[in-house]
């Protein structure tokens, strides 16, 4: 340690220029005596004289100034000033030594000469040179060396043995370097030393203290441990680790959390411990903890929760006193008893509590309280915790009258409730009458069981059913209706087939075909929601479809709405009607560009969604496969809650009356359902909505790769003239009369039936072969398929073509495997008729 006396200071300091006062007294003597002289000579004599003394006083002024340049003369102000410095440095507890750029020391104070043990400036060793020894020592000072060579301040803790200037066998410094600003002189750099030698013993002393109070507390005879507030084990004792059998290296490094020790049930109830701003709170709970192999442990935890000035939960401490057989205390047979009992009540899967009148809550298990997220009161005086708080107001009422019928010893039926809470969650509660009553005065005992999951499948059920029965009364209505429209289109063919472009009627022709075309494209919808309309699914690349769809959705979405098209990396192929995924992509943009009314963002992404992935998902109803994921999504209105459920019903629409027909929604839910896909949204008001339409990936066979290239090199005939006998059977007598007229315009013979039974009787009584049967699907007596098979007992090769307004696969179910025949999907035009059946005759 440095001196620290009051002895006058024996610092050193080196001068440059000592003889500044000799100067001054040799001007005091010459002046003077120069003028007395003046006095005794003439004014002639006096002339040249005054020149030598002018002369001689401009020499002077010239040597002052010099003298002062160059540090030789000074001023007293600056003088008193450096005076009060020096004094502070020379009485500094801390060697300070100033070292200029040549290595010259240029000043050092007491403490420095005592550390050096020097008496003058010849005597006195530089930092570097007064610490060596270890490598240790010299690599500290080596890096204190060089930040003073690069100007810059660093300070270093060295232990160096011997101390300095004493017999100690080691003393402990602290280094530091620093630039010393010294404007007009030498650079400088300013070193200071300070012994911490005490300092550091008291800091190890501590420190030992510490080690032997963890000792302790790690061998206590009972278990401790701490858990941060998201979960994570911060601290537990050797003696809790050996009974749960957990390595304490991972205790603190994010590798042990609470769900580690305890079931989830019981670290929820750890967690639902609440406090006012500042309060500590104490819980106590009979509990099992689990072993890392998994068996239970019975303990009794004593888990104490401070939290902070604005409510903050802090870390808790938590005592654990072990209650398995074999340990001290647990062999009576009450206490053991009573261990079980704790045991069952907390790790039973149904929510129990006790309550007191108004519902109060005085005693709850585990997942009691992790179903109602809350507790029951912790203290007498404590805020009391009531049910009622904890479920929907429209249930409270049904609840209270269960709880006065056990206040009157009877019995009462479940009830249902809602559970109050961020996400909707439902629970069936049990009461059961207490028949003695204790001093907190209980009431009933509460059994409760979650029911939300069971709520939502019978919620998804009723909607099911509700969407297949719309779905079967929408199909047999497009059905119909295809009849009526096949007849309109048909009719019109003919008559434009018979007028020219500049008749009068011609345009009145083509207005009906047209609306009538329009009409096909509603029933076509109708047809989707109900999942059988046509599909000509084809294998596609998703990235290649919607980038053809850009220019469309632009032109659809207008100028205030921007289209972020953004698509996935290497998507995987799915097999779809291309024509139908673009009708689905289309009408959730057009719904969407009617949410934005001010204008907004659509953002249409696309990506793999591998089987992982889309379990993680837990989509309700959708299994764990490969997808191939569409989503659109707007910054729009959101949808409103109330609304959500009925999205996807043909005919509900909140537009205005006459802007939407309320099918858009209800055609993409049937074309991805068709499609063996998926449709979810996720929406909040104000927020925007997002539709997410998940496709199957396609995994293309050699069969299939050979049936499309087939199928490519098909082209409909150019002459549409024929020769052959045709079947025509329909049981719509508009329809037959008008495709019977386009065939024998062609040049077929046509044999027409209403029916299957009568199609049976005409080609047996046919005088000519019949080459080819066209037949539609639904019929009374006997339906196509049916038709089919008869003729196929007598006629194994005919041809058949069967018309439908209904999918394919709809009826081809109904026929034997393997068995080939055309489709033409209603309405259809006379064109399409006379190719289809030319093309069919010709294979």
């Amino acid at each position: 340690m440095a001196p620290t006396s009051d002895k006058p200071s024996r610092a050193v300091e080196r001068t440059e220029k000592p003889g500044k006062i000799w100067l001054l007294v040799v001007l005091a003597l010459v002046l003077p005596a120069a003028f007395f002289g003046l006095s005794f000579v003439t004014s002639e004599q006096a002339q040249p004289l005054i020149t030598a003394l002018l002369a001689l006083l401009a020499m002077a002024g010239v040597f002052f100034v010099t003298a002062y340049a160059i540090g030789a003369l000074g001023f007293t102000g600056q003088g008193a000033r450096n005076d009060l410095t020096k004094a502070m440095a020379d009485s500094s507890s801390e060697g300070l030594v100033v070292v200029e750029g040549d290595g010259r020391v240029a000043y050092a104070n007491e403490a420095y000469l005592s550390f050096a043990a020097a008496t003058d400036l010849a005597e006195i060793k530089t930092v570097e040179r007064l610490f060596v020894g270890a490598p240790e020592v010299s690599e500290a000072i080596y890096r204190l060396a060089q930040a003073a060579r690069e100007e810059r301040a660093l300070a270093e803790e060295i232990r160096l043995s011997p101390a300095l200037g004493s017999r100690a066998d080691y003393g402990w410094y602290r280094v530091r370097v620093r630039p010393l600003p010294r404007p007009g002189a030498k650079p400088a750099v300013l070193w200071s030393i300070a012994d911490v030698t005490h300092e550091r013993e008291r800091h190890e002393n501590v420190f030992q203290e510490l080690q032997h109070a963890i000792d302790y507390l790690d061998h206590a005879p009972a278990g401790f441990f701490s858990v941060e507030p998201d979960g994570s084990v911060a601290y537990m004792n050797a003696t809790l680790a050996a009974w749960l059998d957990h390595d304490l290296a991972k205790v603190g490094s994010g590798g042990l959390a609470l769900e580690d020790m305890v079931p989830f049930d019981v670290a929820t109830l750890l967690a639902s411990v609440e406090g006012a701003p500042g309060e500590v709170r104490t819980e106590i709970f009979d509990i099992d903890m689990v072993r890392r192999a998994g068996q239970a442990l019975p303990v009794r935890l004593y888990h104490r929760v401070a939290f902070g000035i604005e409510g903050e939960r802090g870390a808790s401490r938590t005592l654990v006193i072990n209650r398995s057989a074999g340990e001290e205390g647990s062999a009576d047979a009450q206490r053991a008893a009573e261990v079980r009992f704790a045991r069952f009540f907390n790790n039973t899967p149904i929510a129990i509590a006790t309550l007191g009148r108004e519902g109060r809550i005085l005693r709850a298990n585990a997942p009691f309280v992790r179903l109602f997220n809350t507790m029951p009161r912790a203290e007498p005086g404590g805020e009391e915790a009531h049910l009622a708080d904890r479920i929907l107001e429209r249930d409270r009422e049904a609840l209270l009258g269960a709880l006065a019928a056990a206040e009157q010893a009877r019995a009462a039926e479940p009830v249902e409730i809602g559970i109050v809470g961020p996400a909707e969650r439902s629970a069936r509660i049990w009461t059961s009458p207490v028949n003695e009553t204790d001093g907190e005065g209980e009431v009933a005992i509460v059994y409760a069981l979650e029911t939300t999951e069971q709520r939502q499948l019978e919620t998804q059920f009723a909607q099911a059913q509700k969407m297949q029965a719309v779905g079967q009364l929408a199909g047999g209505v497009a059905h119909d209706f295809n009849n009526v429209l096949q007849a309109i289109i048909g009719y019109s063919d003919l008559l434009l087939a018979n007028h020219r472009p500049t008749d009068p009627a011609f345009q009145d022709i083509m207005q009906i075909k047209q609306n009538a075309n329009r009409a096909a494209s509603l029933v076509r919808q109708l047809l989707a929601f109900s999942r059988r309309q046509t599909l000509r699914p084809e294998v596609l690349d998703l990235g290649d479809t919607m980038s053809d769809l850009t220019m469309l959705l632009k032109r659809l979405l207008g100028e205030r709405v921007e289209l972020d098209l953004r698509h996935g990396r290497d998507l995987w192929p799915i097999r779809a009607d291309v024509h139908q995924l673009e009708q689905v992509v289309i009408n959730l943009a057009v719904n969407a560009r009617d949410a934005m009314p001010d204008g907004g963002k659509l953002t249409i992404r696309t990506a793999n969604v591998p089987a992982e992935e889309a379990g993680r998902l837990e989509r309700p109803g959708m299994p764990a496969a490969d997808y191939v994921l569409i989503e659109v999504a707007d910054t729009g209105t959101g949808i409103p809650p109330e609304v959500m459920d009925k999205i996807f019903e043909p005919f509900f629409t909140t537009k205005e009356i006459g802007k939407g027909t309320g099918l858009g929604l209800s055609t993409v839910f049937g074309i991805v359902k068709q499609s063996n896909g998926f449709v979810y949204v996720d929406s909040k008001p104000g927020e925007g909505a997002s539709f997410k339409v998940y496709l199957p990936r396609h995994v293309q066979t050699s069969a299939e790769v050979a049936a499309e290239r087939l199928e490519t090199l098909r082209r409909p005939a150019a002459d549409l003239t024929g020769q052959g006998v045709v079947l025509l059977v329909e049981d719509e007598d508009p329809v037959r009369a008008v495709n019977s007229r386009a065939l024998k315009a062609r040049g077929y013979t046509v044999l027409e039936a209403a029916s299957g039974v009568e199609a049976l009787e005409a080609i047996a009584e046919a005088e000519t072969p019949v080459d080819i049967v066209v037949s539609d699907v639904v019929m009374p007596e006997m339906d196509g398929p049916s038709l089919l098979r008869e003729l196929r007992k007598t006629h194994p090769d005919l041809k058949v073509i069967f018309v439908s307004g209904y999918a394919e696969d709809a009826f081809k179910k109904n026929l034997p495997e393997g068995e080939e025949f055309a489709f033409l999907p209603k309405p259809f035009t006379l064109k399409q008729l006379v190719e289809t059946v030319k093309e069919t005759m010709g294979r």
